[in-house]
């Protein structure tokens, strides 16, 4: 095992560990360690709500969530002579859950899945689905299931939500320019159209005593990808991948956090992966002005892992740029996953689960979105594919109709 360099105790919250971690993007926050290219090391990962998610059968946690606190990231690590301009390589040798832990910490053998209230963020589909949801599902080796969605079970596909390098002061000030107009667009809307820089509960790690109060009014909150990496979401990102991240400060600052068990691709109840603790095994080493050398301005490019399940049959699902309502939209790729989801929804709901059973198997389960026609005007079309493998029931559509399972209590729903 690689030497623990960044670690946690489960006992403790982020804020009280031996090092102090950040949960907001600014050029000024300091390495809390530094390795050298080349190097092996494991890192902890605090699930990103900082254990605010009960096991329990309740969504009230869910309801409430404290958004302005997230991610706790683990960093930042700093790599001996890495330059703005070069390429870093990230290597993840290995990604698990917290080892040999039980208790009440998500990744002590357990994680969930939460639909965000659209008060509270919202989701992909949160005109569909405006209330708070929780799903529990429970680790047996690499395998999860759960008491509020049962009859199915599959292998976590297990990858960082989120992990990137620092960005430049200039590149903050691009982002936070860029986001604010956006913003400015539709200032009341629920959900927001992003999130501004937001001091209250600003983790900072290192920064200068006496510079926190200009640091977390302009630190870019950590909720989306952007040209450092970031929050992507990608769940192909498990052991064995290979990134390549662009370096825009000295040292380039790499952070990780946001461990998911499992995700279906899109995470579309935004809380949408089985989130966790864990660990993360990595290597590092940089490309001498790889930026420009293969043309990586922005944005990391990666080589998928290859140790992801192996599921060989699937039940897909199409939908097109056509509003509920009926209203064409022209080549709207988003619109159109959101109905390829809500006709897998409708679909499972056959078999006697809820709605919100359903999207919350397609927010954790190993599913696969793509993108299959964006050229055919005025339509576009976007499908879902999800393994028929993960189900212990015949899921595929016969003449003898679906069977009836039964759903269990459901999911816990939170009250207003």
């Amino acid at each position: 095992m690689p030497d623990v360099i960044f670690p946690l105790d489960s006992t403790k919250p982020f804020t009280e560990q031996k090092l102090l971690g950040h949960n907001r993007w600014h050029p000024e926050i300091p390495a809390a360690v530094t390795v050298k290219p080349g190097e092996s090391f494991r890192v902890d990962c605090r699930e990103w709500f900082d254990g605010a998610i009960k096991n329990d059968d309740s969504a009230e946690d869910i309801l409430n969530a404290p958004l302005n606190a997230v991610h706790t990231l683990s960093g930042p690590i700093g790599v001996e002579g890495a330059k703005p301009g070069d390429l870093l390589i990230v290597d993840i040798l290995d990604v698990g859950p917290i080892p040999q832990e039980t208790g009440p910490l998500a990744g002590q053998g357990w994680g969930y899945t939460g639909i965000f209230a659209k008060e509270n963020g919202g989701s992909f589909l949160t005109e569909q689905f405006t209330d708070a949801y929780k799903a529990v599902w429970d680790f047996s080796g690499g395998v999860a299931t759960s008491r509020h969605i049962p009859h199915v079970s599959f292998t976590g596909i297990v990858h960082p939500g989120l992990m990137g390098t620092a960005p430049s002061k200039s590149l903050l000030t691009s982002w936070n320019t860029r986001e604010a107009a956006l913003i400015a667009t539709d200032p009341d809307r629920v959900p927001p159209l992003a999130l501004p820089p937001q001091p209250d509960s600003a983790i900072l790690g290192g920064a200068p005593a006496g510079e926190t109060a200009r640091i977390a009014g302009e630190a870019a909150r950590t909720a989306p990808p952007r040209e450092n990496g970031g929050n992507q979401d990608i769940k192909n990102l498990s052991k064995g991948s290979r990134v390549f991240y662009p370096v825009f400060v000295d040292g380039a600052n790499l952070s990780v956090g946001d461990l998911h068990f499992s995700q279906g691709d899109g995470e579309i109840t935004f809380c949408g992966a089985i989130e966790m603790g864990g660990y993360i095994d990595l290597r590092v080493d940089i490309i001498p002005g790889g930026m420009e050398t293969y043309g990586v301005s922005e944005n990391a490019i990666f080589m998928p892992g290859n140790t992801d399940p192996q599921y060989s049959q699937w039940i897909a699902f199409s939908g097109t740029s056509v509003t509920l309502e009926g209203e064409q939209k022209y080549l709207d790729s988003h619109l159109a996953y959101q109905r390829a989801c809500l006709h897998a929804i409708d679909y499972l709901t056959k078999f006697g689960y809820s709605p919100e059973q359903a999207y919350l198997l397609l927010g954790a389960a190993p599913i696969e979105g793509r993108l299959s026609g964006v050229v055919d005007i005025p339509n576009a079309c976007a499908t879902v594919y999800i393994p028929t493998a993960i189900f212990d029931f015949p899921v595929a559509p016969s003449s003898s109709g679906p069977v009836t399972i039964d759903p269990g209590p459901g999911a816990p729903k939170a009250s207003f």
